[in-house]
């Protein structure tokens, strides 16, 4: 069934206007996506959800629709934004994609008003675990102009279980710069710099998971089962330090699932936005 999409501008703490472009109806769903990315590659998700939730999508700082994002870049604003959407619609469900899941997490350890958080394949740091080593030498080539090099560099440091990451970079940097060609590849490549700094503000905030212990939301961790490995250990990790949280492997999902939105991924989803509330542990 067609949905009619909705525009709604929210007032963001400092001044600027979010623009929230929204679709379907029922309980709310806020969408924080991913880095090097824009909201029109979850609009499928968010279409395969309208049936049951009414879902909010907003670009984050600097990128298409949003205001211009201060500099130099620490997060806090995408956090804030985060806020201002929450406060505007009343909405307490989120789910945060890869780098936007990182945002949606801090805001959870800040007490912002979440109750239910599904994180799919979140860039949180934690133990060093999530591969961060190539971001020099990201920065250096997109630095010197050549963004094929920095995707390449970037894509190989992510994608660690793909065979293409294994490939010569000079192989890699050709295929990146026809796939600049593209308008995904186009929009990744302009958002780099940005992908960067994203990265270099995740790594800074290494640390052990009970760093994250203070989140009270219920908590969805999960990834993709055709994904990069390391996402299992990052939220099992995860799940043994926050009060109410489970993780989740999702079959056959690569990192991109949450784009795709397979119904067997969006189904795992709206069960865990509507089952019943679990019990706080007892602590100590």
């Amino acid at each position: 069934m067609e949905q009619d999409w909705s525009v709604q501008r929210v007032p963001a703490a400092d001044g600027a206007e979010i623009v929230l472009h929204s679709v379907g109806s029922g309980p709310g769903i806020v969408v924080v996506h991913g880095g090097g990315v824009t909201i029109d590659i979850y609009r499928r998700l968010a279409l395969r959800l309208a049936d049951r939730f009414t879902v909010h999508l907003y670009n984050r700082r600097g990128r298409a629709d949003a205001a211009a994002r201060a500099e130099p870049y620490d997060g806090e604003q995408d956090v804030a934004d985060l806020g201002s959407v929450l406060t505007a619609t009343g909405v307490r469900n989120v789910i945060g994609h890869s780098g936007g899941g990182f945002v949606a997490l801090r805001a959870a350890a800040r007490d912002l008003p979440i109750e239910r958080l599904a994180l799919y394949d979140a860039a949180i740091q934690v133990n060093g675990l999530f591969p961060l080593e190539w971001v020099p030498a990201a920065r250096k080539a997109a630095q010197a102009g050549d963004i094929a090099r920095a995707l390449a560099i970037t894509g190989g440091g992510l994608n660690t279980h793909s065979p293409a990451s294994r490939l010569p970079l000079a192989v890699r940097t050709t295929l990146c710069r026809l796939f600049l060609r593209t308008p995904v590849g186009r929009t990744m490549g302009e958002l780099l710099p940005t992908t960067l700094d994203e990265s270099a503000l995740i790594q800074r905030h290494d640390g052990q998971p009970e760093q994250w212990a203070g989140v009270t939301a219920e908590v969805l961790l999960a990834c993709g089962g055709a994904g990069p490995a390391y996402y299992r250990p990052i939220n099992e990790a995860l799940a043994g330090v926050l009060s109410h949280a489970r993780t989740l492997v999702v079959p056959r999902a690569s990192h991109d699932a949450l784009n795709r939105a397979p119904q067997h991924l969006v189904d795992s989803l709206a069960g865990f936005f509507t089952a019943p509330a679990t019990t706080p542990p007892t602590r100590s």
